[in-house]
């Protein structure tokens, strides 16, 4: 199907690495070697999500699932810092709830005009103008640029409308939209014409209006995944208001209170939340009823159930502005549009600590630690936080870092180098 509607997307993100410091040195008179002018590595670049409000679908995203920025500049002699990378910008609809793909917890709700950095870029390595001391005035090394985040992301777009249009396939739904917005939806006599969500603009007087969304018809068993349900029941979850329509003509023989007690008890299943907004009941097709006794036991079934029914027929407009402004009337007492809260905690990646790490001493005493994992640790610890400074201290112990420090002859107040970060040792 050449313009099917996808409304998920697996994507892998991979910020850029951090460029690396420069060994160098500059040649001026009474200064040892020249002098360290080694300049820093740039930064990575960062993944950043913004909303494109002409997008409607993740269809981009089924052809391209990974994603890398542009790593930092090495730098150079001179002091000069090598240049950061180019951040990379992935546009996504308005309304794109995004999930780390192993928790499914939420990382971000992409409805706001905001930009969202997704993955961070590595700091770039700091050249060795950086390591010159009153005893070490000859620093030959610099530091590697750290690594850039790596994120695998669940990508859900979930519509932003006000007021959703829920019930069986073919009962008018489409039509029904057509009527009262500007959207010109597929319609026609068969079951699923609607394949894709579908939105319109209903206007109402002073300026006011809202959005209404007509939703694939859901059948029995939706929220399991039979039919087109389960792909499009997260598209009623940011909905304030719902509209059940029902066919009561009887033309299909059908049975609108058990069509009406099936599609609630889907909405339960999916959500009890969901099933316990606000709803309005259009009972659709009025003008072709043939058992009106169908319509008296819809009525006192629902308005039983605290859920006002209104009499349409979406083909002659018959009753549906009636219908709207009732929804407008709803949604001045609702709340807004719901925004997803981040749920996701960030937690430090597993690293493989059993690989060697190169730990030398140099000449002035300094104790110069390095080795590939150390940088992957080092890219995910907030140093300026107790707590992620605590963990980097216990995960170096664990590795036998310090031991190992140790039985080489490291002494309590000697310095010690890890990349863009230095302390005094201490036992």
């Amino acid at each position: 199907m050449a313009n099917q509607f996808i409304d998920t997307a697996r994507i892998t993100v991979r910020a850029g690495n951090g460029g690396g410091g420069a060994v160098s040195f500059h040649r001026e008179k009474y200064v040892a070697a020249g002098g360290p002018d080694g300049g820093d590595g740039g930064r990575g670049g960062n993944i950043v999500l913004r909303v494109d409000p002409h997008m409607s679908t993740l269809m981009d995203f089924r052809y391209k699932r990974k994603y890398t920025a542009e790593n930092g500049k090495d730098g150079s002699g001179k002091r000069c810092s090598g240049k950061d990378g180019a951040d990379l910008i992935i546009k996504v609809p308005r309304g794109t709830v995004v999930r780390d793909l192993e928790t499914k917890e939420i990382i971000q709700d992409m409805s706001e005009e905001q930009d969202f950095i997704l993955a961070r870029g590595g700091k770039g390595g700091w050249g060795n103008q950086h390591f010159a001391t009153p005893t070490r005035q000859v620093p030959r090394f610099a530091k590697a640029g750290l690594p850039g985040q790596a994120r695998e992301v669940l990508l859900e777009l979930k519509l932003l409308a006000d007021v959703g249009l829920v019930g069986f396939p073919n009962v008018g739904k489409s039509t029904l939209l057509s009527v009262v917005t500007r959207a010109q939806p597929k319609i026609a006599n068969y079951h699923f014409t609607t394949l894709s969500p579908n939105l319109g603009v209903v206007p109402m007087e002073e300026g006011q209006s809202f959005v209404l969304a007509d939703i694939p018809g859901l059948i029995e068993g939706a929220a399991e995944g039979v039919g087109l349900g389960h792909d499009f029941l997260r598209h009623v979850d940011r909905c304030r208001l719902l509209i059940h329509v029902v066919d009561v003509s009887g033309s299909e023989g059908r049975d609108p209170v058990e069509d009406f007690d099936t599609i609630c008890a889907e909405l339960e299943r999916w959500s009890p939340e969901l099933a316990s907004r606000r709803m309005l009941v259009a009972a659709n097709k009025v003008d072709i009823m043939q058992d009106p006794t169908l319509l008296d036991k819809l009525r006192a079934h629902v308005e039983a159930k605290g859920c006002p029914l209104y009499e349409m027929s979406a083909a002659t407009h018959q009753g549906t502005r009636e219908l709207m402004y009732a929804a407008a009337g709803e949604l001045a007492h609702l709340p807004p549009v719901i925004v997803f809260e981040p749920t996701y905690v960030e937690r430090p990646p597993e690293v493989d600590t059993s690989a060697p790490l190169e730990i030398v001493q140099d000449e002035d005493g300094t104790w110069l630690v390095d080795g590939p994992w150390l940088r992957q640790l080092m890219a995910n610890v907030n140093f300026s936080d107790y707590e992620s400074r605590n963990w980097f201290d216990k995960r170096l112990r664990e590795a036998g870092v310090f031991q190992q420090m140790e039985d080489m002859g490291v002494k309590d107040g000697d310095l010690v180098c890890l990349y863009n970060l230095e302390f005094e040792y201490q036992r």
